[in-house]
């Protein structure tokens, strides 16, 4: 006995083939109401917040440790005369808040761009994602990498340069502990953030927004940005500003060759 002939599966309509296909393209954050981004922005600015407020706690506790820690490139070049001081009766108390607010930042940056991504990634399509992932992961390392180059490299030759001329003239360099801080801090913050710029090169050539072309033929407008961020980071002395221009220089020259290197063929 043969099975009853059944009739093949009535295929979709074209347009109902091209609906579910541009469904499952579309980021989820295009399906998502206007009171879910708000939701979702403000649970991500909480958790970021705590984040820094438990890091603030942590590292307040170990202040102490944390201050001399950046002091050492400053005390380890053995300057003759050389001593911080405090001009102000609430100084040291706000000294002690401003490091471990600073410190605070450094430790809790995974989680800030881990919030930033989780934020980001409803808009993103499916092989953006691919990408964005990598470039929490490196983005972290280098923001530490460059805190860390700037730590060992830029203040050793930039203190010895800058105090070398106190020598000089044989005048006792006397720093400021609140001045010595915001120079130092702005400095860690600045390199962290530059060492980003190669990894935000490789994500934004991959996703198709930047290309090599495009980085070079900007150069001129990145230059004069350059020595801005420079002027506005340093104190207003040039030889600082080209010390900080010089690197970068250097990574948004690293940054075309790396989109030259991750352009989408």
């Amino acid at each position: 006995m043969h099975p009853p002939h059944r009739r093949p599966p009535r295929p979709l309509p074209q347009k109902r083939v091209e609906r579910n296909q541009a469904r499952a393209q579309t980021p989820d954050d295009a399906r998502m109401p206007l009171s879910g981004h708000l939701g979702e922005l403000r649970s991500c600015l909480v958790k970021s917040l705590l984040a820094v407020a438990a890091a603030f706690a942590l590292c307040f506790a170990y202040v102490e440790a944390i201050f001399f820690f950046l002091a050492d490139p400053l005390l380890r070049l053995q300057i003759p005369g050389l001593t911080l001081i405090g001009t102000g009766v609430p100084e040291a108390f706000f000294t002690k808040l401003k490091v471990a607010f600073i410190a605070a930042l450094f430790l809790a940056y995974p989680v800030i761009l881990r919030q930033s991504w989780k934020f980001i990634a409803p808009g993103l399509y499916e092989h953006e994602r691919r990408h964005a992932r990598r470039f929490v992961l490196f983005g972290t390392l280098f923001f530490l990498l460059g805190a860390w180059f700037c730590y060992a490299v830029v203040f050793s030759a930039g203190f010895g340069f800058f105090l070398g001329r106190y020598q000089a003239i044989q005048i006792r360099p006397a720093i400021r502990i609140g001045e010595y801080l915001s120079f130092s801090a702005n400095l860690l913050l600045a390199f962290g953030i530059i060492f980003e710029l190669p990894v935000l090169s490789y994500f934004l050539t991959r996703v198709g927004l930047i290309h090599h072309r495009m980085l070079i033929g900007q150069f001129r407008y990145a230059l004069i940005l350059i020595f801005l961020l420079a002027a506005v980071l340093t104190p207003p002395d040039i030889v600082a500003q080209i010390l900080l221009a010089l690197p970068l220089l250097l990574l948004y020259g690293v940054s075309i060759a790396v989109s030259y290197l991750a352009r989408v063929k």
